[in-house]
């Protein structure tokens, strides 16, 4: 690696240290997509409007494999008895990572900013202590916050967005739960292009780092 890929790397862990967003691309290969991810504990209401409007993906939460056996969280797709289930075939991946839909309890509808950021940090909160964690008793489903279960290897299984962002959170010492959201393009409705998120992280005083650096450094 260059001394500015270590740099990426390096400002990604500090800002995860510090509750701050990151914006990682995937790869050319994989999907191309740029997500801006948050360490869950540190989301608050505007981080999700930000989300939102900034970012403009789906707002998920992935969690380490092992905080997701502990909670029992299933792969979405092997419990759905549905045709529409069968047969799921990805372009970009072996298998989905989403495990259930969820709102904290204490949530009213569940999709507010203010519902949002509680269920997210509440589960940042339960991944930081998940064998202290009563997880049916503090979410229920289904909900508005889609879970996302990292492979058991994390890098080495697979490079998701899901697998870097709670590879990220081990790096920063932080509870390995993270917020992934897309980074779509208002123009054309796709993703926004790598060069457009980087100067949308410089331009924002947000860290962007390349897939690719993530597994050179910490896979």
């Amino acid at each position: 690696m260059s001394k500015g890929e270590q740099a990426g790397v390096t400002a990604a862990i500090g800002a995860f240290r510090e509750g701050r967003p990151v914006c990682i691309h995937d790869a050319a290969d994989r999907e191309g997509e740029t997500d801006l991810v948050y360490p869950a504990g540190a989301v608050t209401p505007e981080a999700v409007a930000r989300l939102r409007n900034d970012a403009g993906g789906l707002v998920c939460v992935a969690v380490s494999d092992a905080v997701a056996d502990t909670f029992g969280l299933p792969f979405l797709q092997e419990h759905i008895d549905h045709p529409a289930a069968a047969d799921h075939e990805l372009a970009y991946d072996d298998r989905s990572s989403f495990s259930l839909p969820v709102n904290h309890r204490d949530t009213r509808t569940g999709i507010t900013d203010e519902d949002r950021a509680l269920t997210i940090r509440e589960l940042g909160a339960a991944a930081a202590d998940p064998a202290s964690a009563d997880f049916a008793s503090d979410f229920r489903t289904p909900g508005h916050v889609h879970l996302l279960r990292a492979a058991p290897g994390l890098l080495a299984d697979r490079r998701g967005h899901t697998e870097l962002g709670v590879a990220l959170t081990e790096a920063a010492g932080v509870a390995p739960a993270v917020v992934v959201c897309e980074m779509l393009d208002d123009t054309t409705g796709g993703a926004l292009s790598p060069s457009a998120a980087a100067d949308y992280a410089r331009r924002h005083d947000v860290p962007y780092v390349e897939g690719r650096d993530l597994v050179a450094q910490l896979g």
